[in-house]
């Protein structure tokens, strides 16, 4: 009798002893949970911050511009989208040109001058001449009216200094491209605008630019200074630009941006695409950095003064034939 009840005593204190040891790890698995569940939150919070900080880096990088004019993915065509804004007065302080000087100022946008076909030709071009040199920067010239381009942190004519070897780079039917090209772009410019094409003269500086993401070595490099082109050149009164690569493709970073007074508004190059607007004030703008790639792009501008005009470029020792 003593030991069953011995046994019964000791089945129950086994059976507490179970309970005690499934309490234990209850809370033991309760606790582990509770901190597990700590740990998560913690982790989300720590995601959340770093996609909220990742966010506000990412809107900073835009933050200059408040509204596209045109996309990349975007085409206009047949007809250019066109921004009219009011005349500065920069024009009182320089000589009149009627039929010429800027009346109805603006900025306008056109896929619908030169094809994709020829932006990828005059591309070829430009790669093959800047192939030559290159800036020791983000930021290389080419000038094919006067032969300048971009060598270390200087500058080198390319007619003199590479001589009759410059055939075996340019030909005649990339210089006939070029001139018809730019003609195309003057009278888009002259209808756009309502200008006697005849009065427009091409002036300098006119020529190819490649950037990229290269840290800038000389004051040549550094392209995305804010500026206007009237005061910088004295005489443009229109600029063009012709993109010869993609934005978003080919290159990031690299969208021109019209500063207004309350907004910034940008253009996304696209091969092809022709981007031009009256040269003044009313127009003062910049080029975002490069941050991945290379953008190539052509520089066409033009004057209503004939003492600063300057002739379609010619291999030298060569025809326009």
């Amino acid at each position: 009798m003593a030991l069953l009840r011995m046994r019964n005593a000791q089945g129950a204190n086994a059976t507490e002893i179970e309970k005690k040891i499934k309490r234990g790890n209850a809370l033991r698995q309760g606790s582990a949970w509770r901190g597990s569940r700590w740990l998560v939150a913690l982790l989300l919070v720590v995601l959340s911050v770093c996609v909220a900080a990742m966010w506000l880096y990412v809107t900073s990088l835009d933050s200059d511009v408040t509204e596209t004019l045109v996309g990349q993915g975007e085409l206009v065509t047949p007809q250019p989208r066109v921004y009219a804004v009011q005349c500065s007065e920069d024009y009182e302080n320089y000589k009149r040109y009627p039929g010429c000087t800027p009346v109805k100022c603006g900025r306008a946008v056109t896929d619908g001058v030169v094809t994709r076909e020829e932006a990828q030709v005059l591309r070829r071009l430009a790669e093959r001449g800047m192939a030559l040199a290159g800036s020791e920067g983000g930021a290389s010239i080419l000038d094919l009216h006067s032969g300048a381009l971009s060598m270390g942190k200087q500058f080198v004519n390319i007619y003199r200094y590479f001589g009759d070897e410059i055939r075996d780079v340019f030909t005649q039917e990339d210089f006939q491209l070029y001139r018809n090209v730019r003609g195309r772009i003057q009278a888009v410019i002259a209808e756009t605008f309502g200008l006697d094409p005849t009065l427009m003269y091409l002036t300098k500086p006119t020529f190819f630019s490649r950037i990229n993401s290269t840290a800038a070595k000389t004051q040549h490099d550094e392209y995305w200074h804010p500026h206007i082109d009237k005061v910088t050149y004295g005489s443009f009164d229109y600029t063009s630009l012709l993109y010869l690569s993609d934005y978003g493709t080919d290159f990031t970073g690299g969208r021109f941006i019209f500063m207004d007074q309350n907004d910034n508004r940008t253009v996304e190059p696209r091969a092809g695409r022709v981007s031009f607007f009256s040269s003044g004030t009313e127009n003062l703008h910049r080029v975002e950095k490069v941050t991945w790639g290379t953008r190539y792009a052509i520089t066409v501008s033009f004057t209503c003064d004939p003492a600063h005009a300057i002739a379609d470029p010619a291999i030298p020792g060569g025809t326009h034939g």
